[in-house]
C-alpha cells in the first residue's frame, strides 16, 4: 500500500505574526509542484487570551486553495465539530468539495479549548454527544436525497441539500483524538484516524486498538485509513534540529530513518509540519529526505 506525504499550512501563527493568504497560496503551489499529495489547515475560531494566536478560518482557507491547486487532497487537521452548526457546515463542506473537484478530506475532533466553547454558547461537557450528533446530520445531508428528523434544536423537514458533494458517497471523514472512546468512534463512525505528534510506538498501539474495535463492530479494519501529522526540521545535524523541533529532526538521512519507523508502524499518509513553514524546508524534504526513504516521488510501497 502506498504511503503518501502531505504538508500542513500556516493558517495560524504566533501572536507576533499574522497569517498571509498570499504566502499560503505560494506555499501550496510550491508543494503541489514538488509532488506533495495533500495540504492541511488547522482549525480554531480563536486560541489564547493574553497572547492569542491569529487564525484564518479553516474552510474559507480551503476554498481559496481549491481554486489555486489541482491535485492535492485538501484537509482540516482537525475541525472542531461540536462548535459548528452541522447544517451550515454540510453546505460549506459540500461547496468546498465541489470547488476542489472532490478533494476535500474533513478531519474532525471534539475539541479541548473550553473558552472557545463558552464563546460559541456550546456546552463543553456535552461535546462528545454533540460531535456524534453533528456527524450524523452531516452524513445524512450528504448521502440522502431528502432528510427529515429532529436533532435537539435542528428540525429538518424534507430538507434536500443540492448540489451534493463531488465526492461519492461523501467527503472522506477522519476522526482525531486519543482516548479509547474516541478510538471506538474512529472504528465505527469515520473513514479513519487523524493523529498529531504521535511516536511510532504509540501510533502502532492505538492503531491496533482501532482495528480491533472495528472488527468487534463487524467492520473490515482494512477499510479504515489514517493520517499522521508530524513536525519536521531538516538541518546539518541532529543537535541543531533538536533545538527547534522534537519530532522528526536531524540530517536528511536521520529524518528519513525516523519517518521509516512511522511507516513501519502502519502510517498510511504522513502530513509534515515543516519548521517555521519555510519553503527551503519544503524543498529539502522533497529533494533530500523522501528520496532517502523511498524509491519513488513522494510515495513508498509498503511491504
Amino acid at each position: 500500500m502506498a504511503v503518501e506525504f502531505g504538508l500542513a499550512l500556516e493558517n495560524f501563527t504566533p501572536q507576533s505574526k499574522r497569517p498571509s493568504i498570499g504566502r499560503i497560496l505560494t506555499y501550496a503551489s510550491t508543494a503541489e509542484s514538488l509532488g506533495y499529495r495533500s495540504l492541511w489547515v488547522w482549525d480554531h475560531l480563536f486560541l489564547g487570551n493574553r497572547r492569542p494566536f491569529p487564525f484564518l478560518e479553516s474552510m474559507s482557507t480551503l476554498a481559496a486553495l481549491a481554486t489555486r491547486t489541482k491535485t492535492p487532497t485538501l484537509g482540516t487537521g482537525a475541525l472542531v465539530l461540536p462548535l459548528r452548526n452541522p447544517v451550515l457546515l454540510a453546505k460549506v463542506a459540500a461547496t468546498v468539495d465541489l470547488l476542489s473537484g472532490g478533494r476535500l478530506c474533513l478531519g474532525v475532533a471534539v475539541g479541548w479549548y473550553e473558552r472557545e466553547f463558552q464563546a460559541c454558547g456550546v456546552p463543553f461537557q456535552a461535546r462528545g454527544r454533540l460531535f456524534e450528533r453533528n456527524l450524523d446530520i452531516l452524513d445524512r445531508l450528504w448521502r440522502q436525497p431528502e432528510v427529515s428528523g429532529v436533532w435537539d434544536e435542528f428540525d429538518l423537514r424534507g430538507v434536500v441539500m443540492r448540489p451534493p458533494p463531488a465526492s461519492r458517497p461523501r467527503p472522506q471523514v477522519l476522526i482525531g483524538g486519543y482516548v479509547d472512546r474516541v478510538l471506538r468512534r474512529v472504528a465505527t463512525l469515520g473513514d479513519g484516524w487523524l493523529t498529531y505528534f504521535y511516536t511510532a510506538q504509540s501510533f502502532r498501539s492505538a492503531w491496533t486498538r482501532i482495528r480491533e474495535h472495528a472488527a468487534e463492530a463487524g467492520r473490515d479494519p482494512d477499510s479504515l485509513t489514517n493520517v499522521a501529522q508530524l513536525p519536521i526540521c531538516v538541518s546539518s545535524s541532529f543537535e541543531a534540529a533538536d533545538r527547534r523541533v522534537r519530532a522528526i529532526r536531524g540530517t536528511p538521512e536521520q529524518c528519513a530513518e525516523q519517518l521509516a519507523e512511522h511507516v513501519a508502524a502502519g502510517v498510511r499518509h504522513i502530513v509534515l509540519v515543516p519548521c517555521d513553514y519555510a519553503l527551503d524546508q519544503v524543498e529539502r524534504i522533497a529533494a533530500e529526505v523522501l528520496p532517502a526513504l523511498q524509491p519513488g516521488p513522494l510515495a513508498q510501497e509498503r511491504t
